[in-house]
């Protein structure tokens, strides 16, 4: 059984994190969204791996190499278009051949892994087999009908109307019949090829299609609050361990990660919390949820529930909280402004001027 791992989307909702950066790649935890996927693949047994590529490959093929790091054969496919999902799956078919595989969406976080839907998946060998969960807004998600077996009866994508409140989470499970389905289907209204249309293509058809609801934490970590509230679960699984310097002046209290190099002065670090390697915390406090990438300054500030990108500096600043902060950023207090008020007061007026 192979993996074909989707990253290359242009991650518009975590823009402008994205206009330079994949999404793929901003860190959870202080390691990128897409390591927990590879991980999770990897600890299911899967070794060959195909990764769809677009604009961001030198980016996506700097961070994940050969996959050997990984105990990963990693194959690159580039998709020279974002044409839907099932497009990357019509591109990658000469590398899949009539294997099985799994479909990763490579921005995606499922807690538990996917070992055990792939197995029941070779077990049953149904045609294809998804993953689903309950949401609270399924309008904004593929959705699926199930029948009184729990086989998927039918799909729609981002329905006005959902008929039901289980979405598609981004990890499906596919036969070579898959193949067939996409070559069939047209592309929707956005110009996509959806995999929607090819599952529903499949269900038309009479092909096998199956599903396990997930009761684990799952999240598309596509805007920044769902990347920040997934940075919150993860951290909350940190042991406290200091490998960095800490001054008598500072304290870490609870779950505290400091990685080799970091230095921690006069500070106070309240975790679950990750300071990176070579970074620098003086005279600040940093609070809970908040993972503080290598190579960070952060002086004379506070930064709670955050996550700030490499070689960032945040100096002077009173307070941060629910950021996600760029590599290279420089935050600093503006520069103070002379207030004056000029007033034209009629008769009997009351003014009120905050000081």
């Amino acid at each position: 059984m192979k993996a074909l791992v989707l990253a290359g989307g242009a991650g518009t909702r975590l823009r402008p994190i994205t206009h330079t950066s994949a999404k793929q790649l901003v860190p959870v935890a202080n390691k990128p969204v897409l390591f927990y996927g590879l991980e999770a693949i990897a600890a299911a047994g899967i070794t060959d791996v195909g990764i769809v590529v677009g604009d961001t490959v030198d980016e996506i093929t700097e961070a994940v190499g050969d996959g050997s790091k990984f105990c990963l054969d990693i194959t690159y496919i580039t998709q020279h278009k974002p044409l839907g999902i099932a497009h990357a799956v019509r591109i990658s078919h000469a590398y899949l051949g009539d294997d099985d595989f799994a479909m990763y969406l490579g921005d995606n976080f499922v807690l538990g892994g996917i070992a055990d839907p792939i197995r029941h998946f070779r077990t049953h060998r149904p045609d294809a087999h998804l993953l689903l969960t309950q949401v609270s807004d399924p309008q904004s998600f593929g959705v699926a009908e199930l029948d009184g077996a729990g086989r998927v009866r039918r799909l729609e994508e981002k329905p006005a109307r959902p008929k039901s409140d289980l979405a598609l989470v981004g990890v499906y499970l596919f036969s070579s019949a898959i193949h067939e389905a996409v070559q069939a289907i047209e592309p929707s209204w956005r110009g996509e090829l959806e995999i929607t249309h090819a599952l529903q293509w499949l269900i038309d058809e009479g092909r096998d299609v199956r599903s396990t609801l997930i009761t684990g934490y799952w999240k598309d970590t596509g805007n920044v609050s769902d990347m920040l509230e997934v940075n919150r679960l993860v951290l909350e699984t940190v042991e406290p361990r200091c490998n960095g310097l800490v001054d008598e002046r500072s304290e870490l209290i609870g779950r505290v990660q400091v990685d080799e190099g970091a230095v921690i002065r006069n500070s106070r670090v309240v975790g679950p919390a990750v300071i990176g390697a070579g970074t620098v915390v003086a005279d600040s406090y940093v609070g809970p949820f908040t993972s503080i990438a290598e190579g960070c300054l952060v002086e004379d500030s506070e930064v709670e529930f955050s996550i700030v990108l490499r070689n960032a500096s945040i100096s002077g600043v009173r307070r941060i909280e629910a950021s996600l902060i760029g590599r290279h950023v420089q935050v600093t207090p503006a520069p103070p402004v002379p207030h004056a008020h000029r007033l034209v007061l009629g008769d009997h007026s009351k003014a009120q001027i905050s000081s």
